[in-house]
């Protein structure tokens, strides 16, 4: 089959589209016929490395997987062959204590598709049943490829970990991201009031589009008296930032007392700085957050079933175009996700 391989880290040049082994369910696997495979900044993680943390390359890159089920191993009754599926990125132990009381995200042999295994940006893909989950109907395999990671890491951000409630105030960073855009729709629907950044007035509008009440532009006005405005000089109950240290310190003046900040990332750099007498006098929480359980992806897909939660697709693009979609993916050029579709 084919698949997008990085045998060593590096430029955009690191990405080889190579013919390899077709991957055989043992038991308790199914294997996926992939259709379409959603772009994050994990897989340009893993394609440029990250100093002190080993990846076991060489590796097929995907996280964000759709396609219908081939063929299964020994011990499987279902799904059955044909059927359309996503996949949980997510891959833990199932047998520890936290995996046992539904929070797979803190399993101590926590793995995710694409970056401690091969994932899904390939002909086919093998992974545990239980990471197989039947796709939500009405949407096609570009917009079902557009959910798993991003909703679920900004479900378990706003819900599990900041605890949002109806009638509080976020504000969401970098809303053209998968992350940003999911956390948007996601904070609205648990009755809060968003104000989003970005870095174009476009990708505003697309914000206001998808829910927000506000939108910065952060190249032309500053987002902390904007946050002083919108909220009368309050602050907002939780802010959502994976940004890193371009807004971190700005972002903690943002907050309200006993407001929290919630991160799953640092693109922009993660040695941040902050002076922490706003965080004891004023009561913040600074929270951790990194993907979720299975049990919140059954969730988000129940509310993308019901429409209330929309996946956002920039662009779909043949996977033979894995370059370019590295490419725009850094250059913060699209909103939403970008999709790749082997067309096997």
């Amino acid at each position: 089959m084919r698949a997008v391989v990085v045998r060593e880290h590096g430029g955009i040049e690191a990405l080889r589209l190579d013919e390899v082994e077709t991957p055989t369910p043992g038991p308790g696997e199914v294997r996926v016929r992939v259709a379409a495979i959603g772009i994050n900044h994990l897989d340009v993680w893993v394609r440029r490395g990250v100093p002190g943390h080993p990846f076991p390359l060489p590796l097929i890159l995907g996280s964000d997987i759709a396609g219908t089920v081939e063929t299964v191993g020994d011990g499987v009754t279902g799904p059955a062959p044909g059927d359309r599926v996503v996949l949980h990125p997510v891959v833990s132990c199932g047998l520890c204590r936290d995996c046992r009381s539904g929070n797979e995200s803190l399993c101590r042999d926590l793995g995710i598709l694409g970056e401690t295994r091969d994932g899904g940006c390939a002909d086919y893909v093998v992974v545990p049943r239980a990471n197989v989950l039947p796709m939500p109907e009405g949407l096609d395999f570009p917009e079902a490829a557009a959910i798993p990671l991003v909703f679920l890491t900004a479900w378990h951000m706003l819900v599990a970990r900041a605890g949002i409630r109806p009638g509080q105030r976020v504000l969401v960073h970098a809303a053209g991201s998968g992350v940003s855009s999911a956390a948007i729709q996601i904070a609205r629907l648990h009755g809060a009031a968003v104000m989003a950044t970005a870095g174009s007035r476009d990708k505003c509008e697309r914000a206001l589009e998808l829910g927000a009440d506000r939108a910065v532009n952060y190249r032309e006005d500053d987002f902390v008296k904007a946050v002083r405005d919108w909220t009368g000089k309050r602050g907002v109950d939780i802010a959502v930032d994976h940004v890193g240290v371009d807004t971190f310190d700005r972002t903690v003046r943002c907050l309200a007392r006993g407001g929290s900040y919630v991160t799953c990332g640092a693109t922009s750099g993660h040695e941040m700085k902050t002076d922490f007498r706003l965080v004891f006098f004023k009561s913040l929480s600074i929270l951790g957050s990194t993907m979720g359980s299975s049990h919140e992806l059954m969730e988000v897909l129940d509310h993308v079933e019901s429409g209330a939660l929309k996946p956002v697709v920039d662009r779909v693009l043949p996977l033979e175009r894995v370059a370019e979609a590295h490419q725009r993916l850094e250059e913060r050029a699209g909103f939403g996700k970008m999709i790749l579709v082997p067309g096997n």
